[in-house]
């Protein structure tokens, strides 16, 4: 523990926890497309409601568990309580009946990973010499996604071995109890290491909130970021899309699986060209890429283009996430938790609408109207941005 080069204990209690907790979630997600139509009879609405609920939950509530974290002895309540609910939920969603009811209970699950993720970010930062900041959160993040890998490997097993969804949802509960485990084991020495660093960790954030929320509405990024999530097709209705262009079910699991190994190598490129590039030249690469791969997937034909296209949307994450974080900092003028709470909140909200009205789309229209509709707003994205970013002085780096 004395080594500062040496990763401190609760960090490496973390990257598994996260590992764990991707592990459970992903053997979930994947095949709540084929549940809640193929199962309860729901349609692409519904799906396009989980998907934009869930993530604007999370994103709402994020704001309010950040203000909380800014007390240290609240934080490790709050994580433990935030994996929690989601270990809790997750299980019962096999026993539902409805789409609302899966609807439901999906938003309480992110709810959870709103309420823990501020804290527990804050606590890695606190408990991690400066030096190594960064490799302290990369372990963590690169643990969340072999997470993310395995958990639906492990539901392809299960489903080659007949299981049905509702049983390999109800098993997603083993990981979920390893998560509480490991939760506390982290968080049990904090309010000790709190009593010591309460006056250099608590003090700043307390009035920085308040003057960073009241900067935003110039962050001008940020706006045009939630446009990004409000055109975007939701990851549910693309696995549904699949589907119907002939990949099995049993397969989709292998194919969110292969998506994360996308994700997780293309983030490594994103953040170095981020920093070669700039962070709004490499941000736009990533809306080109999505129009593409937008359009491209209308006019797919069969298993093997969208297996393809859909692998292919992991470097879209890779090319937007890194960047868009960058311009939001620099937007946030230092005050970097309230203004990474708007964001969270802005992009919640736009992904609520946009999944909710591609949802309809796809269910009256069809999927590839929607694909389309999506892309033609990417391509509108595409081409003004650079003039937006230049008229209000977006640095390219």
């Amino acid at each position: 523990m004395s080594d500062p080069a040496r990763l401190p204990r609760q960090v490496k209690l973390f990257g598994a926890v996260s590992l764990l907790n991707d592990f459970a979630s992903e053997m979930v997600y994947p095949l709540l497309p084929a549940f809640v139509t193929g199962v309860l009879g729901g349609g692409a609405l519904a799906l396009g409601a989980l998907d934009g609920a869930a993530d604007a939950a999370a994103a709402l509530v994020k704001l309010i568990s950040g203000r909380l974290a800014d007390r240290v002895e609240r934080r490790g309540r709050l994580i433990v309580g935030g994996y929690f609910v989601a270990a809790a939920v997750r299980p019962i969603i096999a026993m539902t009946a409805a789409a609302w009811q899966v609807i439901g209970l999906r938003v309480v699950d992110r709810l959870g990973k709103g309420l823990r993720t501020p804290p527990r970010d804050a606590l890695i930062a606190d408990v991690t010499p400066a030096p190594i900041t960064g490799r302290a959160f990369g372990l963590q993040r690169g643990l969340d996604h072999v997470g993310a890998v395995l958990g639906p490997l492990v539901a392809w097993v299960l489903l080659q071995r007949h299981a049905d969804v509702r049983t390999v949802i109800l098993a997603s509960a083993v990981p979920g109890v390893l998560v509480l485990v490991l939760a506390m084991w982290a968080v049990r020495d904090d309010k000790r290491r709190g009593e010591v660093q309460t006056g250099g960790v608590g003090a700043t954030p307390q009035s920085a909130p308040a003057r960073a929320v009241s900067r935003l509405p110039t962050p001008f990024p940020v706006i045009v970021i939630a446009f990004f999530y409000l055109l975007r097709m939701p990851e549910a209705l693309i696995i549904l899309y699949a589907q119907r262009l002939g990949v099995a079910v049993a397969v989709i699991p292998l194919l969110w699986s292969a998506l994360h190994v996308v994700k997780a190598s293309t983030s490594f490129v994103g953040g170095a060209l981020s920093d070669r590039l700039g962070p709004s030249r490499t941000m736009w690469i990533g809306w080109f890429t999505y129009m593409a791969l937008a359009a491209g997937m209308a006019f797919a034909a069969g298993p093997l283009q969208v297996w393809v296209l859909f692998l292919a949307f992991g470097i879209v994450a890779g090319l937007t996430e890194s960047p868009e974080r960058s311009l939001v900092s620099a937007a946030t003028g230092g005050h970097h938790g309230s203004g990474f709470g708007v964001y969270h909140g802005l992009t919640g909200v736009a992904a609520l609408v946009g999944g909710i009205a591609l949802g309809v789309i796809f269910q009256r229209v069809s999927g590839a109207t929607a694909f389309l509709v999506s892309a033609a707003g990417a391509f509108g994205l595409v081409i003004l941005w650079p003039f937006w970013a230049r008229s209000h002085r977006v640095p390219p780096q």
